[in-house]
């Protein structure tokens, strides 16, 4: 979940640990309770507002502008139809940002950060005429709100890709004997694991899913691996990500993936694998070989054309915008970018393989026989979609949700109930720093 707000994420996170506490509603690609529109806006009138974190120069916001961009190029859209609104923090001034939009005549408007979504409702609620979209949230289905929508991919397939990758590169350094006790001690733990570590922004489900889906990806290659995770608490701090990187690199991580926007942790892995430690880094959104050539493996991404390009057609057409919205592979709304020049020999043809069986669903990142909780096999993950407001001190339900289970068929089931992620088991083999890199 993207940018949080009103410090509801560190504490939801908690309440998470024990009960899965969620926020949320429905199936993650068809739109529920809803009429489309009366009639279909015509191409050469249409608008879209675009409320945007950052901008071109930040890995996140950059790929969501890439992503709408294209879109509207495939869509024969103009660039004058395009509304721009960059660098909108996650207070106040995204509710003034979408009432200008609003003013301008826009159509549909969205915003590509979580910690916007508590003024995108506010908006929804004042102008019933206008479709607003708040990616990465959790609450439209649950909302009673026709013209509110939540959206996000399922990278957490990626980020199992990516970890695939950086397993490949696990099993040729050990193999290889260039990564042993006597040669790099501290990169081994007393069991003989080979430890790998990641830069997370905050503790909330997208963060956890995502490092969990990394984590598992590399231990389905080399299942002799444990993960550190360091928390930033931000999205965006080059120096922060960097100094996160390199605390994790002097505690023995091999390989330093993230979720985070910026390029500090790849340049300091390449920084490090310079001066002559074997360290390499797996990013996030962009492919970070510019910041890194020989230290970057790869990166997990969100192709953001697959989905703007649905609902841009969709509100053109007088049809309706999916409530919530979430696809993977099998949509080409995730990848990895470009493997590295160091990966492992065979990492594309097995890359390929997973990739396919994850196309076909014969192979799902959360199967509950590849990982355990406290030493126990996983049967049973209640997700309470139910949102809560926490700044109070005591849990508020603002907009009450179901408790639906996410186990079925021997895996977790990821972004169905929801768009956003709800994965938050905390499963062995991960250990998370209690306090963020100052």
């Amino acid at each position: 979940m993207k940018k949080f707000l009103r410090v509801l994420g560190a504490v939801l996170a908690l309440t998470m640990l024990v009960s899965l506490a969620a926020c949320g509603s429905t199936g993650s690609t068809a739109a529920t309770g809803e009429s489309g529109a009366a009639d279909a806006t015509a191409a050469s009138d249409f608008k879209i507002g675009a409320i945007m974190l950052g901008d071109e120069t930040e890995g996140y916001s950059a790929a969501h502008i890439t992503g709408i961009k294209t879109a509207a190029e495939e869509l024969g859209l103009s660039e004058d139809q395009i509304v721009w609104k960059y660098k909108i923090p996650e207070g106040a001034e995204c509710l003034d940002a979408a009432e200008d939009l609003v003013a301008q005549g826009c159509d549909l408007i969205l915003s590509n950060s979580y910690g916007h979504q508590t003024y995108m409702v506010e908006a929804a609620e004042k102008y019933p005429d206008v479709t607003f979209i708040a990616m990465t949230g959790d609450f439209a289905a649950i909302s009673g709100l026709d013209n509110f929508k939540n959206a996000f991919t399922a990278v957490y397939q990626s980020r199992y890709v990516s970890g695939v990758v950086a397993g490949m590169k696990l099993k040729e350094l050990v193999e290889s004997g260039t990564l042993t006790p006597e040669t790099q001690p501290g990169s081994f733990d007393a069991d003989g694991n080979v430890k790998i570590g990641y830069v997370g922004a905050f503790p909330y489900a997208e963060v956890v899913s995502g490092y969990t889906a990394f984590y598992l990806g590399a231990k389905s290659v080399w299942p002799q691996t444990v993960l550190e995770v360091m928390y930033t608490n931000s999205w965006f701090d080059i120096d922060k990500e960097g100094a996160a990187a390199e605390a994790l690199i002097a505690n023995g991580a091999v390989i330093v993936g993230q979720h985070a926007d910026s390029t500090g942790a790849p340049a300091a892995t390449q920084k490090l694998k310079d001066a002559g430690t074997v360290c390499y880094s797996v990013g996030y959104n962009i492919d970070m070989l510019d910041t890194a050539p020989t230290a970057a493996l790869t990166s997990a991404t969100n192709v953001w054309k697959v989905y703007y390009k649905e609902a841009f057609a969709a509100a053109m057409n007088g049809e309706e915008v999916p409530v919530d919205w979430a696809k993977g592979y099998d949509d080409g709304a995730v990848a990895i970018t470009e493997l590295g020049p160091e990966c492992a020999e065979g990492t594309a043809d097995k890359v390929a393989e997973v990739e396919a069986a994850l196309k076909d669903g014969t192979l799902h990142v959360f199967d509950t026989s590849t990982f355990t909780v406290d030493g126990q096999t996983v049967t049973s993950a209640p997700v309470d979609l139910t949102f809560y407001d926490y700044t109070t001190g005591e849990a508020v339900a603002v907009y009450q949700g179901e408790t639906k289970e996410a186990i079925h068929d021997g895996y977790f089931d990821e972004s169905t109930l929801r768009s956003a992620p709800y994965f938050t088991l905390r499963i062995d083999g991960i250990t998370e720093d209690a306090e963020a890199v100052a």
